[in-house]
């Protein structure tokens, strides 16, 4: 990371600032070093440029396995389709100028919608609680407004009151408490900042009909990297019935997906073989490979936005399941 970029990080626990040692730099990066709070005496690495604030194994260890093997699967410039800048714009609604606006995105993955709020002109801080953070950096680190560091959503480095905007896509359902997860970030936000999410959506046919919560019992609990491999094995033996089942009218892709095989073809309608089964491999793990997999009811959903004191509530079914937009209200 960039220097500069240590004036807005915070010692999680105290909110006392953080001064630099020992560091190592190559060019006007920090590659090596410790965050010190003079305060209390925590420490905090500085790992291959990435500031870190939490352990480097925790339970969202499939998603660092996941996004460092699939860095650039779900980019544009990879799959030729404008997939996520597309869900990026779609879901925010923020516009293409915010120059001199500070955004975080809590959640990062591989970095698919960092760059997208980068050429916003904002500053953005980018963070996961995986180290997912190194697929992002391989992608995103050199850019000069992009500061990404590894940290917990509850338990964030940063100050409160300071963002003006806030995204966090595809992550919320993957925390062990995506209430506490809504409303902390919230926090972070300035009055009258924007704030952007989404959810998995809790229904009869998603948590019910579909296989996935059954298989899940057993595939959450498996080492990520052998799970990998059997979902790679899983998706080739069943990749040619797969195709054929694509292109049944109205119904095909959605019994794919009952299959528990990720089928984009609909969301990529031009991309060759290789491209659609490698984003089956992606999303066939990231189906069964999660810790937490907690949807909601737009309902539910709704109410804890309300509980968090925003206002200008936008919560709507969308792309993930639920999308959820609104503001900080503005106190007097």
């Amino acid at each position: 990371m960039r220097k500069e970029f240590i004036n807005y990080f915070r010692n999680p626990k105290t909110g006392n600032t953080f001064v630099l040692k020992n560091e190592v730099i190559e060019g006007d990066r920090i590659k090596a070093g410790i965050l010190f709070d003079e305060k209390s005496g925590r420490e905090c690495p500085v790992v291959n440029y990435i500031p870190r604030f939490v352990e480097p194994h925790n339970y969202a260890d499939s998603f660092g396995l996941e996004w460092n093997t699939h860095f650039d699967t779900q980019y544009d410039y990879k799959s030729k389709h404008s997939i996520s800048q597309e869900r990026f714009e779609k879901e925010t609604k923020w516009g293409s100028d915010l120059t001199g606006q500070l955004i975080l995105e809590a959640g990062c993955g591989s970095g698919r919608f960092t760059a997208y709020a980068a050429d916003t002109g904002a500053t953005v801080l980018s963070f996961d609680y995986s180290n997912a953070v190194e697929a992002n950096y391989k992608s995103n680190g050199q850019r000069e407004n992009i500061c990404i560091s590894q940290a917990n959503i509850f338990d964030m480095p940063f100050e409160e009151n300071s963002f003006d905007k806030i995204y966090c896509i595809g992550v919320i359902q993957h925390t062990p408490d995506p209430e506490k997860a809504l409303k902390t970030l919230v926090r972070y936000l300035k009055p009258g900042g924007s704030i952007v999410t989404d959810i998995y959506l809790k229904s009869f046919i998603t948590c019910v009909v579909s296989p996935k919560y059954i298989v899940r019992a057993v595939t959450r609990h498996m080492n990520p990297a052998k799970l990998y491999k059997l979902c790679v094995k899983y998706v080739n033996l069943m990749w040619p019935l797969a195709r054929l089942i694509s292109r049944i009218p109205a119904i095909g892709k959605s019994l794919n997906w009952l299959m528990l095989v990720a089928d984009y073809s609909r969301l990529l309608p031009d991309a060759d073989d290789a491209t659609l089964k490698e984003w089956a491999y992606l999303d066939t793990f990231d189906m069964l490979s999660p810790k937490y997999d907690i949807p909601a009811t737009l309902k539910t959903y709704k109410r804890w936005h309300e509980e968090a004191g925003l206002v200008d509530i936008d919560v709507h079914y969308g792309y993930n399941g639920i999308e959820g937009r609104a503001k900080k209200r503005v106190t007097e």
